[in-house]
């Protein structure tokens, strides 16, 4: 095992091997994005400048901008002091969020409790994703009737 193996299995993972990673604009040092990394995606980061997570919803390896082809270059990567969280600084390519925004952070809190847009939508999350039609079989009608389109 070479010395930045080494580094990344150093860090902190919790129960499930993965670590937190805050992604920021390296210019504005705004927050774009939070997703969460394992020792591979960490490592495919570091190694290609281009950051890869591990997603919790889905189960699944990805690159950022794999679908939508809005990328993240890295210039810095960061840890805190317990070495459990990072904070990357990347050049956002395009859109962070796949709602369209430049950040996922696109929603303020205001003084009557209700959320807010306060960014400027990017581009069209259906366009971009290109939700297809999905072949309805029973079996997939009995669980879900409802159910038309799915995202690709």
């Amino acid at each position: 095992m070479g010395m930045l193996e080494e580094t990344v299995k150093g860090l902190k993972y919790d129960a499930g091997g993965l670590i937190p990673a805050v992604i920021v604009d390296a210019g504005t040092k705004q927050v774009l994005m939070v997703a969460y990394m394992n020792e591979a995606s960490l490592l495919d980061t570091i190694r290609t400048g281009k950051t890869h997570f591990w997603s919790r919803s889905r189960g699944k390896y990805w690159m950022k901008g794999e679908s939508s082809g809005h990328t993240q270059e890295v210039k810095a990567i960061y840890t805190d002091c317990d070495k459990d969280t990072l904070v990357i600084e990347a050049l956002q390519h395009g859109a962070a969020c796949h709602e369209g925004y430049l950040s996922c952070f696109f929603r303020k809190l205001d003084e009557s409790g209700q959320w807010q847009v306060v960014a400027e939508r990017l581009f069209d999350p259906d366009e971009v994703y290109k939700k297809k039609q999905v072949r309805l079989t029973p079996q997939r009608m009995r669980k879900n009737p409802d159910e038309v389109y799915k995202k690709k």
